[in-house]
């Protein structure tokens, strides 16, 4: 079992879900801050169809094609969400909905189709829905490792326009900072970093790999590059420890154990986080609650 981390596949496998972690982490930090975790989601979902169709048009399982019509579909998808929510009444979050329901559904129909009469099954496309890290071979880790490597760069090098982007927009709109121009980028990076994640994780869980992690490093720090830093790392860990338990498992499904681990951090962080977690929270309202009957008996004692 242990033979198999020395074989170069698995190890450039490892590394690059670990990256892909760090990458969702990151982008899932901004859009933590952006209140839009839920176009995750949405944009996961909704790139179901676009793998579907580039397979039955190209009948191959190329994942770098597979990922462009993938990116085609999800992009597809921000656009009618924005156009609808600034030309309609509807809420963002209600569209968030339909979008991710809709394209889903189209995105199965399209599954079943080609599982029938495009050899769909034989190739392995349903690996998509929960993710299979160990069926990647070298040109889709490359593929997956250069472009989640582009996002945390976006990330890295333009960190003093995200943060002013996300927290006064309307002073970086007054230093000459295009708004336009950073929201395009944000679902950019979003996009990309879903949509190279889906053969790894799954279409279904991906955004939880982009929603646990900020999550999880909100409990341990209020500052936004400290908190950037921790998400990148609880993502960084959750896609090793769950693609290495996912190799050792001969086949296992990557997605969930990916999430589970995620989960994992997250439970920890919601119990031992020093920022509210329930621990420290405990703590605080027993010292509290002891300074206050110290008081309470002071008080008495003076006034006799």
């Amino acid at each position: 079992m242990w033979s198999m981390l020395t074989e170069s596949n698995t190890q450039w496998v490892l590394f690059s879900t670990m990256i892909l972690g760090i990458a969702a982490g990151a982008i899932g930090c901004i859009a933590y801050w952006k209140k839009q975790s839920l176009m995750s989601d949405s944009l996961a979902h909704a790139s179901l169809p676009g793998i579907v169709i580039a397979f039955l048009l190209l009948g191959e399982k190329n994942f770098l094609l597979l990922t462009i019509g993938a990116a085609i579909s999800a992009l597809v998808g921000a656009v009618f969400i924005q156009w609808v929510i600034s030309t309609t009444r509807i809420t963002e979050d209600t569209m968030m909905g339909i979008v991710l329901s809709v394209f889903y559904g189209l995105g199965i129909m399209l599954l079943t189709i080609a599982n029938r009469v495009g050899g769909g099954e034989q190739s392995g496309l349903d690996t998509f829905i929960v993710g299979q890290a160990a069926a990647m071979v070298y040109t889709d880790v490359i593929t997956m490792l250069s472009l989640a490597i582009a996002v945390i760069l976006i990330i890295v090098v333009g960190f003093k326009e995200w943060k002013i982007y996300l927290f006064d927009p309307q002073f970086a709109r007054g230093e000459g900072l295009s708004l336009t121009f950073m929201n395009g980028l944000y679902t950019l990076a979003l996009v990309t970093t879903i949509v190279i994640g889906i053969q790894a994780v799954g279409v279904i869980l991906i955004a939880a790999l982009l929603i646990i992690p900020p999550v999880s490093a909100r409990y341990w720090t209020q500052y936004f590059k400290m908190m950037l830093l921790l998400s990148g790392l609880f993502g960084g860990i959750a896609g090793v420890i769950g693609t290495l338990i996912s190799t050792f498992g001969s086949g296992l499904p990557t997605g969930p154990f990916i999430v589970v681990i995620a989960t994992t951090l997250f439970v920890i962080s919601l119990i031992f986080g020093k920022e509210k977690g329930i621990l420290i929270n405990y703590i605080q309202f027993k010292v509290h609650q002891k300074q206050v009957n110290l008081n309470q008996l002071e008080e008495r004692g003076e006034s006799r």
